[in-house]
């Protein structure tokens, strides 16, 4: 959506804003082709001061961007227009402070309402241009969680295209109240026309297929037309970018069909494992993954998922769209997605309490009680971060012990608002119909329930191969439901490879992952040139 380099993590007290970013801020706002118009809306109060001070900042950065006042509904909140009183209308607004990882959202706002190109084929600004009827969004963010900014620079590049669109970034931890009235237990949470339309993250091209009807059917026949592949990577993750890049490195025609490119790995923030990297996150891996990748002759079909294989003149792979791609060779790396429960209320309370994002959803559930099950590294890394948010964790974990590493262990030791529950058999989430509020669980030892007032659950028990679509076929699956493969990456199904966590391959790591996936390209052109 945009290649735009500028992070600030912002402090919760915004002070004066690094001369560095300014610097950077400054050749940004060079690029301002028309004048616009950043209209707030403010009452007094610390946060409308806090507001005031970094759009008066961004003002002076530019003779083209000029600061007025007007009330709306939400504040502190400002709204950024074209300034020509015969500009066509943009309906675009922050209600809050988009600091943290919505800076970015902010400066491309800026930049695309003040005419700057925007970067997306002309096809899909096109489309969005020609989308019937009105649509007003209202997106309900936390500052912390690194999903919003891709749904909230979605919307905004449509509203700018589109003067039947308009959004709202909205900062939950500003308008708790309307998280409260309208039941928002996870971000980011989009509303349209007064209706919930989606949770979770979601890409522009998803989003057009709600909005626009026919687009699915659309994309579906022209990936129909495309011409049969050499091999064919089923996922988008760290195994199905490096078996992209060894193919297509061979020369060979290659193609990636994803149902979300950068898998899971998107929703992992801290990655301190990753040899060579000291520290990373989880989007940072995935943009340098996409970059790589595109720079190679990869065909990447995003955002369509696999329903079956199935062995034809070729391999074929049919997508849920309908379509059907045909390879002479398959690399399946779709990854694995966090394991449920299983537990009554569960399913009922998901996205009202119930959440397995903890960076995400966290700041919705400041000064409350939550609890993470799981004492593995991922649950012992939640209930660090929560710690410092919620008023207080209870970490529950079924085994005698912990699970994770001795350094998370010892830090989390150090925390006085965090307790640990061993030997505990979690049986249900309880809730009054529209949320949960608690958690039942089974002490093993004793066979004794107990049961804890929460507001939060966040479930941090391991992974689950995506392997549903090939249950029943030809492909040999372990107990666990993971794909089978001997040494070259190969499964039962000739032609048909795999790499990842998808796999029996021990111990999911991201490094293990990208090693498989190479390793599976490799025995995929070997099959190939053996044929």
């Amino acid at each position: 959506m945009s290649h735009l380099k500028v992070v600030y993590i912002g402090k919760e007290n915004i002070m004066a804003l690094d001369s560095n970013i300014k610097t950077q801020l400054s050749a940004y706002m060079d690029k301002l082709v028309y004048p616009i118009a950043i209209v707030a809306s403010v009452d007094g109060s610390s946060k409308s001061n806090e507001m005031m001070d970094l759009l008066t900042e961004l003002t002076a950065m530019s003779d083209k961007i000029y600061l007025t006042e007007e009330q709306n509904q939400r504040t502190p909140s400002f709204a950024i227009k074209r300034f020509e009183a015969d500009a066509a209308s943009v309906g675009i607004r922050f209600a809050g402070i988009p600091m943290g990882h919505e800076f970015t959202s902010l400066v491309l706002a800026l930049l695309q309402v003040g005419g700057h190109p925007l970067k997306l084929e002309a096809e899909k600004i096109a489309q969005i241009a020609a989308i019937e009827g009105s649509f007003h969004f209202e997106i309900y963010i936390s500052l912390s969680c690194h999903n919003c900014p891709d749904v909230v620079q979605a919307l905004n590049l449509m509203a700018v295209i589109n003067p039947n669109i308009t959004n709202v970034m909205i900062d939950g931890g500003v308008f708790q109240e309307e998280v409260t009235d309208r039941k928002i237990m996870s971000v980011p949470t989009v509303f349209v026309n007064g209706e919930e339309f989606g949770v979770g993250r979601m890409e522009l091209d998803e989003i057009l297929a709600k909005v626009d009807k026919g687009a699915v059917a659309r994309e579906a026949k022209k990936i129909e037309a495309k011409a049969a592949f050499d091999v064919l990577i089923i996922g988008g993750g760290p195994a199905g970018s490096s078996a992209a890049i060894y193919s297509a490195r061979k020369g060979i025609r290659t193609g990636i069909v994803a149902e979300r490119f950068g898998g899971q790995v998107m929703d992992t923030m801290a990655i301190e494992n990753f040899i060579s990297v000291k520290e990373t996150e989880g989007p940072k891996l995935v943009m340098a993954l996409e970059e790589h990748v595109k720079s190679y002759d990869v065909d990447i079909m995003n955002l369509q998922r696999a329903k079956s294989i199935r062995q034809g003149d070729m391999l074929e792979v049919v997508l849920e769209s309908g379509a059907i791609l045909k390879s002479k060779a398959v690399i399946i790396a779709t990854g694995a997605r966090w394991r449920e429960l299983g537990v009554p209320g569960e399913a009922q309370y998901r996205g009202k309490g119930v959440a397995y994002c903890p960076h995400c959803d966290g700041p919705l559930f400041k000064g409350k009680p939550v609890a993470v099950v799981g004492g593995g590294n991922s649950g012992v890394e939640a209930a660090i971060d929560l710690a410092g948010i919620v008023a207080h964790v209870t970490l529950i974990q079924f085994d005698p012990q912990l699970k994770a590493d001795a350094v998370l262990q010892a830090k989390l030791k150090t925390l006085s608002n965090v307790t640990v529950v061993l030997n505990a058999q979690t049986n249900e989430i309880t809730g009054d119909g529209s949320k949960m509020n608690g958690l039942d669980y089974k002490d093993r030892m004793t066979g004794d329930m107990h049961h804890i007032d929460l507001d939060a659950v966040f479930v941090q028990i391991g992974l689950l191969p995506n392997t549903d679509f090939i249950k029943g076929g030809e492909i040999a699956l372990s107990k666990f439901g993971e794909i089978e493969v001997n040494a070259h990456g190969a499964t039962s199904m000739p032609g048909v490879f795999a790499a990842g966590d998808v796999t029996t391959v021990p111990y999911k790591q991201i490094i293990i992952a990208m090693g498989e996936g190479a390793k599976a390209s490799l025995g995929a052109f070997d099959y190939l040139i053996r044929q």
